[in-house]
């Protein structure tokens, strides 16, 4: 029997689901930055929110915004850096930096609904790189090496088993215009020694850049998570169950994956045709033969980051669906049916088992705590393998039903996590206001919501969003996740899976954290809030 993950008693908290592109302050450059999350904490840790949840903070490609499909599956992206907290950026002003058009473009990014990738990378690189050369300058040139290049290189070393991989990787797809590696000429592609040698020395500067902004970013990464601790906030992460195909990983730790392969899932009830989602599968085989080495240094690094994390589909850690890279689609155009590895349900259960074992480990080693994402089509197996190991997993109301009846969260098993919903559905104002009358009428006879008076109608009003509050934060669940827009009351979507638009992954919180703190409407909110977590029996601060 597999040892438990759980060494201390679970806390009974309420937490924050929000994505750290979506976090705005006053010194901000257009997107979230990690130097936000401390604040973002002192606001609502009044209210009794003692854990934040945010998306993968992996780097993502160019003209990309998905944070699930990410260049590597180490490592923090770069645009999340706090640039006002660079020291080697504390004597150049902005206009320095970046001259005129760059200081405008900055400004209209700070005044910006939503988030513009492209802008925001464009002018932190060029921020980053003149921070470069300061710390060349005064840090790494320097006849007697001072305390910070003493830390940049002790970084290095303890990273060394991505770093050096994926600083290289980025250096060489810059070189090649973003090309992805299999299209990189053949002895760079498939990694001949000389090649990869002759490569670090030519475009030794652009390693060193890559190198030294993960540097900074960890230690600022290091810096929130403490201030964060200091209040008893925990921080929650996010672990897609893929990398992409052209990624630092699939290109140095090529054995691992199953090239000839495309990761996708058969039709079920959910999709009439199934789904194809272009990444290389795990190669299984591989790597149970090395007792699941990446996926530990995964599952390690990712505990180095955060308290707990969510792994993403985990129903594919025990049956990976996939179907031939080269012939995904028939004649007609439609996909193919998808094929599970491993192939019955006997296989499946033993080895998930064994990855989630090897995983839980792997995060053991730093303490961290292991939540599944187990929505979707998962078969009958999964829970109480995930019961046996000791892993929560999800309860989201408005999916938890009995025919036309909603579960009470009063029922829900202690070892899991209730939410209204996740990133990828409607925050619970709009998905009380897309009820239809049958659905209402069910929804209020769940308790709290069956006592108010008059029954309550489409409309989102403060006794039905306080009623929804005490509600879920009601759950028998340990922990209760809410989105941001949940506690707000608002509506936004982070995205909405299935569509391709600039309305997924770009929404920002409207108003500066700063300006938020002072607005009489939010104490109001964080009130109802902090009466709903009390009388949920959960923790509220000190």
């Amino acid at each position: 029997m597999p040892a438990p993950q759980r060494s201390a008693p679970a806390r009974r908290i309420v937490g924050c689901t929000v994505p750290l592109f979506s976090l705005r302050t006053a010194s901000s450059w257009g997107i979230g930055e990690i130097g936000d999350l401390p604040a973002f904490a002192g606001l609502l840790a009044p209210a009794g929110v003692a854990l934040i949840q945010i998306l993968p903070i992996n780097e993502i490609a160019g003209g990309n915004s998905s944070p699930y499909g990410a260049l590597s599956a180490f490592g923090i992206d770069p645009m999340y850096i706090s640039l006002t907290a660079v020291a080697d950026l504390q004597q150049l002003s902005n206009l320095e930096v970046l001259g005129d058009d760059g200081a405008a473009r900055l400004a209209a990014l700070r005044k910006a609904a939503g988030v513009d990738y492209d802008v925001v990378r464009a002018l932190k690189r060029r921020a980053l790189i003149a921070g470069l050369k300061n710390f060349h300058r005064h840090d790494l040139s320097a006849r007697e090496p001072g305390q910070r290049a003493r830390d940049f290189h002790a970084f290095t070393h303890e990273h060394r088993a991505w770093l050096a991989d994926y600083a290289l990787y980025r250096a060489i797809k810059d070189e090649c215009g973003g090309k992805p590696w299999w299209e990189w000429p053949a002895p760079l592609r498939d990694r001949e020694a000389g090649a990869l040698a002759s490569a670090g020395a030519r475009l030794g500067d652009e390693v060193l850049y890559f190198k030294y902004v993960q540097w900074l970013a960890h230690t600022q990464w290091a810096r929130a998570r403490g201030a964060l601790r200091e209040r008893g906030v925990e921080i929650m992460g996010d672990l897609p169950f893929m990398v992409d195909r052209d990624s630092a990983d699939v290109w140095a730790e090529r054995a691992e994956f199953r090239l000839d392969m495309s990761v996708g899932c058969p039709a079920d009830q959910f999709d009439k045709d199934g789904q194809d989602w272009g990444l290389p599968p795990y190669d299984w085989a591989a790597m149970t033969r090395n007792d699941y080495a990446w996926l530990r240094r995964r599952a390690r690094y990712s505990g180095e980051l955060y308290d707990r994390f969510r792994i993403d589909h985990l129903v594919g850690f025990f049956r990976t669906g996939m179907r031939p890279q080269d012939a995904r689609r028939d004649g007609k155009g439609k996909l193919v049916p998808a094929r599970f590895d491993p192939p019955d349900e006997a296989a499946q259960l033993a080895h998930g088992k064994r990855v989630i074992r090897a995983m839980i480990e792997g995060a053991a080693e730093t303490g961290a705590q292991l939540i599944a994402e187990d929505l979707g089509s998962v078969p009958d197996y999964v829970r109480p393998a995930l019961a046996e190991l000791d892993v929560p997993g999800y309860k989201v109301l408005i999916w938890e039903k009995d025919g036309d009846t909603f579960r009470d969260p009063a029922t829900y098993p202690e070892r899991s996590v209730a939410c209204f919903g996740t990133h990828d559905t409607a925050p619970v104002a709009a998905w009380w206001r897309s009820l239809s009358p049958a659905e209402r009428a069910a929804a209020c006879k769940l308790p709290v919501l069956r006592d108010l008076s008059p029954a309550p109608g489409k409309s989102f009003t403060p006794e039905v969003h306080a009623a929804l509050l005490h509600l879920i934060c009601g759950a028998r669940s340990e922990l209760v996740l809410l989105l941001l827009q949940d506690i707000l009351g608002r509506s936004e979507r982070i995205n909405i899976p299935g569509s391709v638009g600039s309305h997924n992954w770009t929404y920002r919180i409207p108003t500066p954290i700063e300006q938020l703190a002072r607005d009489p409407k939010l104490k109001v909110l964080l009130t109802r809030l902090y009466e709903a977590v009390g009388a949920g029996g959960r923790e509220l601060p000190r």
